[in-house]
Formats: C-alpha cells, structure tokens, sequence
C-alpha cells in the first residue's frame, strides 16, 4: 500500500502523525487530514510546517 492508503484506514491520531512525519520526510509545507466522524460529519485539519 501507497503512504495514503495506509493513512486512510488508520485511527485519527495516526492520520494528523502521518500528515506531520511526511512533512518532515519530504519538506513539504502544509499537510491535511481529513477523518469521517460518522453520521454524516466530518471534520479536516491542516497542519502547517514552520
């Protein structure tokens, strides 16, 4: 499985972990993660490497 696939299937702390460490792997700047709470919410975070 790709980086995003595995993020996809995971608990929510590990999605905003994963969106940080790929960050720092890569040097990149802004990462997101987005998580399905249920019942039809949703919730999105951007994380933001400074």
């Amino acid at each position: 499985m790709s980086k995003a696939e595995d993020a996809s299937v995971s608990h929510p702390a590990r999605l905003v972990m994963t969106a940080v460490n790929q960050l720092h792997r890569t040097g990149g700047r802004y990462g997101l993660a987005t998580m399905c709470i249920g019942v039809g919410q949703g919730i999105a975070m951007v994380v933001e490497r400074v």
